[in-house]
């Protein structure tokens, strides 16, 4: 069964005399405003879906969102998004978006049990603006970018976003894009918050980025703040290279005297 799930997980009856569904299991730590989410085996093969509430699973209201949200995600493709493969009914819950299973840990859940690395917030500095800028390129209108609905899965730490987008625009206006760069910088803020050493050019990145009158009003700005922090980290690191190789050559120097 997939990583990620919890200790809250529960098993939902299932009845499909077809035997194309078996082992439903609610997924709480993943739920949404409207959705459920689950995991499900598809003919013995683990899946992840999300299909609306039960209040909400007979309005027509909230059936054409679903419908629309699965329209505009089927056409999404990026390594940092959770891939949609299909919209199909399934027994008990209704009509759901179903996509691949998704091996791995919410950074909220990492966060929480204090297992951040390197590595994820190297991914959190790369892959998250990453996928930012294809979803405001495709002008998809989605809901704040969360520890909450982002993955790493479980073998290499890669991110995977998995609330995508519900409306596509034929623009996104420019407080559409700042509000992520706000929400960017509130995160990166937390995940400092919850490390042991101190990053001090990521926490001046992430203090523009969260501050609304701040000099960082979109993802080319965001990008471009990033990378200069590395190359300042990376000439550092080289400069206390230097320095070393420096000071074992006059020793050797000396010795040989």
């Amino acid at each position: 069964m997939a990583a990620y799930i919890s200790k809250e997980e529960k098993l939902i009856p299932i009845n499909d005399p077809t035997g194309r569904w078996s082992e439903l299991t609610l997924l709480p730590e993943w739920q949404e405003d409207i959705y459920d989410v689950y995991t499900v085996k598809k003919y013995g093969k683990w899946i992840m879906l999300k299909a609306l509430k039960e209040q909400y699973r007979d309005d027509p209201k909230y059936k054409a969102i679903i419908e629309k949200e699965f329209d505009i995600r089927y056409n999404l493709s990026h390594p940092n998004l959770v891939v949609v493969n299909d919209f199909d009914e399934i027994p008990g819950i209704g009509m759901a978006i179903i996509t691949d299973d998704v091996y791995g840990y919410s950074l909220r859940r990492l966060i929480d049990e204090k297992r951040l690395t390197p590595k994820i917030i190297q991914r959190l500095t790369t892959q998250l603006p990453d996928v930012m800028e294809y979803i405001q390129e495709n002008h998809i209108k989605h809901p704040p970018i969360t520890p909450e609905n982002i993955i790493f899965t479980e073998y290499n730490e890669n991110l995977k976003l998995i609330n995508v987008g519900y409306d596509h625009r034929d623009r996104l206006e420019p407080q559409d894009t700042k509000q992520d760069i706000i929400n960017y910088g509130r995160l990166i803020n937390e995940v400092l918050d919850n490390l042991p050493e101190q990053l001090p050019k990521l926490r001046r990145v992430a203090k523009k980025a969260s501050d609304p009158e701040g000099p960082i009003n979109n993802v080319q700005g965001l990008k471009l703040a990033l990378i200069e922090r590395s190359q300042t980290s990376t000439i550092w690191m080289l400069l206390g290279f230097i320095i070393m190789m420096l000071g074992a050559l006059i020793a050797i120097t000396l010795s040989l005297r």
